[in-house]
Protein backbone atom coordinates (compact mmCIF):
# COMPACT_ATOMS: atom_id res chain seq x y z
CA UNK A 1 0.00 0.00 0.00
CA UNK A 2 1.88 3.10 -1.13
CA UNK A 3 1.59 6.04 1.25
CA UNK A 4 0.31 3.84 4.07
CA UNK A 5 1.60 4.00 7.64
CA UNK A 6 1.25 0.25 8.13
CA UNK A 7 4.09 -2.21 7.57
CA UNK A 8 3.48 -5.93 7.05
CA UNK A 9 5.72 -8.33 8.92
CA UNK A 10 7.40 -11.07 6.86
CA UNK A 11 7.38 -14.66 8.09
CA UNK A 12 4.02 -14.45 9.80
CA UNK A 13 1.50 -17.20 8.94
CA UNK A 14 -1.33 -14.72 8.84
CA UNK A 15 -1.36 -11.07 7.94
CA UNK A 16 0.18 -9.25 10.90
CA UNK A 17 1.01 -5.58 10.64
CA UNK A 18 2.40 -2.86 12.85
CA UNK A 19 2.52 0.90 12.55
CA UNK A 20 5.47 2.19 10.54
CA UNK A 21 7.71 4.40 12.70
CA UNK A 22 10.14 6.78 11.02
CA UNK A 23 13.27 8.45 12.40
CA UNK A 24 12.53 11.94 13.74
CA UNK A 25 15.78 13.27 12.27
CA UNK A 26 16.22 11.66 8.83
CA UNK A 27 12.83 10.04 8.17
CA UNK A 28 14.07 6.51 7.50
CA UNK A 29 11.88 3.60 8.67
CA UNK A 30 12.89 2.21 12.06
CA UNK A 31 13.01 -1.54 12.66
CA UNK A 32 14.75 -2.09 16.01
CA UNK A 33 12.71 -2.03 19.22
CA UNK A 34 15.01 0.53 20.90
CA UNK A 35 15.01 2.74 17.81
CA UNK A 36 11.22 2.56 17.53
CA UNK A 37 10.88 3.44 21.22
CA UNK A 38 13.18 6.49 21.04
CA UNK A 39 12.16 7.59 17.55
CA UNK A 40 15.77 7.81 16.37
CA UNK A 41 17.84 5.43 14.26
CA UNK A 42 21.27 4.33 15.52
CA UNK A 43 23.21 6.77 13.32
CA UNK A 44 21.02 9.76 14.19
CA UNK A 45 21.05 8.86 17.89
CA UNK A 46 24.87 8.78 17.80
CA UNK A 47 24.88 12.25 16.20
CA UNK A 48 22.63 13.72 18.90
CA UNK A 49 24.09 11.78 21.85
CA UNK A 50 27.80 11.10 21.23
CA UNK A 51 29.52 8.66 23.54
CA UNK A 52 31.42 10.16 26.45
CA UNK A 53 35.17 10.30 25.83
CA UNK A 54 37.27 7.78 27.69
CA UNK A 55 39.43 9.64 30.19
CA UNK A 56 42.30 7.23 29.65
CA UNK A 57 42.57 8.23 25.97
CA UNK A 58 42.91 11.94 26.79
CA UNK A 59 46.34 11.40 28.37
CA UNK A 60 49.16 13.19 26.56
CA UNK A 61 52.90 13.31 27.05
CA UNK A 62 54.61 16.55 28.14
CA UNK A 63 58.25 17.48 27.68
CA UNK A 64 59.82 17.98 31.11
CA UNK A 65 63.26 18.93 32.32
CA UNK A 66 64.99 16.31 34.48
CA UNK A 67 64.70 16.79 38.22
CA UNK A 68 67.75 18.36 39.84
CA UNK A 69 69.96 15.89 41.68
CA UNK A 70 69.01 12.86 39.61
Amino acid sequence: MPGSDVESLPGAGRAVSRRLVRCRLCGRPLTGADSRRTGLGPACDAKLHPAAPDIRTRRHEVEQDPLPGT
